[in-house]
């Protein structure tokens, strides 16, 4: 599964490197430690007040809701959907078919679980630092106890995809998020593709060679509220170091 990541990078860096229009970010920031219903950024492609497909770069609510749910928040998680059958379930399979997205994370945190029940955190990457698109889904709620001129009718929601972890990455955890490389993003966020089960296989067999290149290792506990460029560093590098973590949120 995938429920902590870090997006380091700053909105105006993601819109140029993405050639995406811009949304509403006034209540983001860069974060290393971002967590489930907490708002990250997601690219997707859509008509927006036309007929025009435009890319976009959006903040999200991680936590994907469907349209026809009547509250924000749902009894059952939803910041991550399993892959293998992502079409024949009622939360996805409507985003499924043309409400797909991308999200762009440095890197994402997962705990290894030992025979004793201890949880040691690690954090995954890209060796050289390249980015990770995380393939995902979104959905507009609509709030129909407010008016439409209020600003908070809508909210845009988003998960991501997992799938079986690959071997190398099997002894952190047994699920891992779908990771696309680059020649597979137009097609994952073209709305006139439709989204098919058969799609969602193809894609997960894409990826594989990204999860099979990632880097592994072992980062300091992370508290629910903190945050800073420590969180992200090797265990080994934070020995003998005081008061690293900021509390921010």
């Amino acid at each position: 599964m995938c429920g902590r990541f870090a997006m380091t990078k700053e909105t105006d860096e993601l819109i140029t490197e993405f050639v995406a229009e811009g949304g509403d970010f006034r209540n983001w920031r860069p974060s290393y430690n971002l967590a489930p219903t907490q708002t990250i950024p997601v690219l997707l492609e859509a008509a927006k007040g036309g007929a025009e497909v435009v890319r976009r770069l959006e903040p999200a609510r991680w936590s994907l809701v469907p349209t026809w749910s009547k509250t924000l928040k749902l009894k059952y998680p939803t910041f991550n959907a399993r892959s293998e059958d992502l079409a024949s379930k009622a939360t996805w399979k409507g985003p499924l078919k043309a409400h797909r997205a991308l999200v762009p994370a440095t890197g994402y945190f997962e705990w290894q679980t030992f025979a004793d029940g201890t949880k040691v955190p690690h954090f995954i990457h890209h060796p050289a630092g390249e980015q990770l698109m995380l393939a995902g889904l979104y959905s507009w709620w609509r709030d129909h106890t407010v008016t439409d001129e209020d600003p908070n009718a809508w909210t845009l929601t988003a998960t991501i995809l997992t799938s079986g972890a690959v071997d190398e990455l099997l002894h952190i955890h047994d699920r891992n998020p779908v990771m696309l490389p680059e020649e597979w993003w137009d097609q994952w966020l073209d709305p006139a593709v439709e989204g098919t089960q058969e799609l969602v296989d193809a894609a997960v067999t894409a990826a594989l060679p990204v999860a099979n290149a990632l880097e592994v290792y072992e980062v300091a506990p992370i508290p629910f509220r903190g945050n800073g460029p420590a969180l992200i560093e090797p265990v080994m590098a934070l020995e003998g170091t005081e008061d690293w973590l900021s509390t921010e949120t």
